[in-house]
């Protein structure tokens, strides 16, 4: 299978360039020239296989070009009882009979990013052997709290590539930022931006594209990548587990072979959603995508009016992997519904970075509209999801999920649409332990407690086990400590790579 760019689709290249080169030269993003198509008995099938070989079954309709023997190592490294601790590495957890929570956050940065940058490095390194290149590859991320960490722990220590993550001062977690800053590994290297998730994603889009900063690099025997769902190696092992969360649905029983499902993401940068979406485009039975923002509701606005306005007050909130206004996998999206029109692609994203908005085409909307809903809650009702899903069902959810399931409860109240939901469980309340306990109990539950105390504190409230990864935190000492301005996101490159 040949890869288009989505602002130039004469561009043609094998999924193994694509990976290893991450974002186009002329700053589009790669896609499949087509989609490959599942038939429900298959699908049946895939319901009685264990995860890793549903994740073989798709991921090799799209890595035509690496061997059988490559991907499957591939799969056999990044998804094992070690670094997930379950055998079904995505399990579904049953809330009611009609919601399920589609549990992610199991590997070993307990979060979803884990899903796919536990295997992007074997992806990487198999597609530089495979285009025989000699150049070390630079990871350039810019991460809202998640992805940071889980590349970080992806690539640390691996061969012939190096990794920079750049993430916004005072923009995540402090769990997050922990388990950032102390991060071990003789390749890698940890920057905070003053500014927000938009500021880094921009700077590190700003190097991919400055012609002049890449020939330094390939100069002195650099090549940059990305490990940003920008990344198609990063995006296409998403679409694994929404196949897999139907067939662990259809083994228990809980749905019959056929029967359509819901789908609800709580997103910022449209890629977990965006490869729900591609799920459905190859034959899984989606009914509705539920597209679910906090504060920062961007996203929410254009799926409602068709008009993508970045220029909005920015909101820091109680869910900062989706404090995003600038969502980069949404350009995927409005290819496929534009049938590939990369003059129109190209003439949006002009139009984004030049006057921060755009509007689609009245018949893209309607396409639009058509498969998805969306809306958004504020943190006091964020809050509010997390108490009542505890009190009523007995299960704690993180910041992130409870923007999803507080977004799925108004869209039954409106809709009155009672069809089964999987709803996206991106991340472990461990990760977020001073709001979830805040949600559950109040303010004062909290006041005086270092992270390590709230850790034990909801270990004891929800009768879930500390993850290993964020117990050890306490005994590590932070490594990174360096804050830059955005233009100087470049100059931060240099200085770890040396070169001048």
């Amino acid at each position: 299978m040949q890869y288009n760019s989505t602002r130039n689709n004469n561009i043609k290249v094998s999924s193994a360039q694509a990976i290893k080169q991450g974002l186009s030269e002329e700053g589009g993003l790669f896609v499949p020239e087509s989609f490959p198509k599942v038939e429900l008995a298959e699908i049946a099938q895939m319901s009685k296989k264990s995860y890793n070989e549903r994740a073989y079954f798709v991921l090799n309709k799209f890595l035509t070009d690496f061997s059988t023997e490559d991907l499957k190592n591939c799969i056999s490294s990044a998804y094992t009882k070690e670094k997930f601790g379950t055998d079904a590495i995505a399990p579904v957890y049953k809330l009611n009979d009609s919601v399920y929570f589609l549990e992610l956050w199991h590997g070993p940065t307990c979060a979803f990013k884990d899903m796919a940058l536990q295997i992007l490095p074997h992806f990487l390194t198999t597609s530089m052997k495979m285009t025989n290149e000699e150049k070390e590859i630079i990871i350039l991320v810019a991460t809202s709290g998640d992805t940071g960490k889980a590349a970080l722990e992806g690539f640390k220590d691996v061969n012939g590539t190096r990794i920079i993550v750049f993430y916004p001062d005072n923009g995540v977690s402090e769990i997050q930022k922990l388990q950032m800053v102390t991060q071990r590994g003789n390749n890698v290297s940890v920057a905070a931006v003053k500014g927000n998730f938009d500021d880094a994603q921009s700077g590190v889009k700003k190097i991919f594209t400055d012609n002049d900063y890449k020939s330094l690099l390939d100069r002195n025997g650099f090549k940059l990548s990305s490990a940003n769902s920008i990344n198609w190696g990063r995006l296409v092992p998403q679409i694994v587990y929404y196949f897999s969360a139907y067939a662990d649905l259809l083994a228990s029983g809980e749905i019959e072979l056929g029967d359509e499902i819901n789908v609800v993401v709580p997103t910022g940068n449209f890629g977990n959603i965006l490869a729900s979406y591609y799920a459905k485009k190859m034959g899984l039975p989606i009914k509705k995508f539920i597209c679910a923002s906090n504060e920062n509701n961007v996203l929410t606005d254009f799926i409602k009016t068709g008009v993508y306005d970045k220029t909005r007050q920015f909101h820091t909130t109680i869910s900062p992997s989706m404090d995003i206004l600038i969502s980069s996998n949404l350009e995927r999206f409005l290819y496929d519904l534009s049938d590939g029109n990369d003059t129109l692609i190209t003439e949006l994203m002009t139009k984004l970075a030049t006057d921060g908005k755009y509007e689609v085409p009245a018949e893209i909307k309607a396409k639009m509209q058509e498969l998805f809903d969306a809306d958004c809650c504020d943190d006091k009702e964020t809050m509010a999801s997390i108490k009542a899903t505890f009190v009523d069902g007995g299960y704690v959810t993180d910041t992130h999920t409870a923007v999803g399931k507080c977004v799925y409860d108004k869209y039954v109240q409106r809709t009155g649409d009672t069809t089964k939901t999987v709803i996206a469980s991106t991340a472990s309340p461990f990760k977020f332990n001073q709001s979830v306990l805040i949600a559950l109990e109040d303010y004062n539950f909290v006041t005086g407690k270092d992270e390590f105390e709230l850790l034990d504190m909801l270990e004891k409230k929800s009768g879930m086990k500390i993850p290993e990864s964020l117990a050890e935190l306490k005994n590590r000492t932070p490594i990174f400590d360096t804050v830059v301005e955005k233009d100087e996101m470049a100059n931060t490159v240099s200085d770890f790579l040396k070169v001048e």
